[in-house]
């Protein structure tokens, strides 16, 4: 279990993010058009998992526009959003903001991909949501980068995830 805080007050998550040099678990997300996405769809490319609460906070919001920003000059790499808001809700924020160069996924239907990265609450105001993070996958499936952000309200580390990409 991972301990986390939000705005100062002591929660919890599930358990510990999957550890760095591990293969990343498979998982189905929700897409934008209701279509589900799993992990081999990315095969051969690099992987961001950008993981939060909602995208309707605004550091979760702010993490998605600059991983858009982030997004437009990688190479052969994708960015996840991932969150358990609806896909309707994802992409009208992304249509209001002109968010183009991620791509959003929800785990609202079963929570699996919450369970098998360990990422969900299981005490505090925000139980079932996801909690901050950021996983860095190789063009392999490993995982070569994983933040666990401590306290909810903060921003990951966004320049040790690109670094993290570019050593990848």
């Amino acid at each position: 279990m991972a301990s986390l805080t939000l705005q100062g007050n002591k929660i919890a998550s599930i358990g510990n993010l999957p550890a760095v040099g591990s293969k990343a678990p498979d998982f189905r997300l929700t897409k934008a058009d209701l279509s589900t996405a799993t992990l081999a769809d990315y095969k051969g490319k690099k992987v961001v998992l950008n993981i939060f609460p909602s995208i309707d906070t605004g550091t979760c919001a702010q993490s998605v526009r600059q991983f858009n920003k982030d997004a437009a000059e990688l190479e052969n790499t994708t960015i996840l959003c991932i969150s358990k808001d609806l896909p309707f809700a994802q992409a009208r924020f992304c249509g209001a903001e002109g968010i183009k160069n991620v791509e959003m996924l929800s785990d609202f239907r079963d929570g699996n991909f919450g369970l098998a990265y360990q990422v969900d609450f299981s005490e505090g105001p925000l139980v079932p949501l996801h909690s901050r993070a950021v996983i860095v996958l190789d063009a392999d499936g490993n995982i070569v980068h994983a933040q666990q952000v401590s306290e909810i309200a903060d921003e990951p580390n966004y320049d040790e995830a690109l670094q993290a990409l570019k050593n990848a």
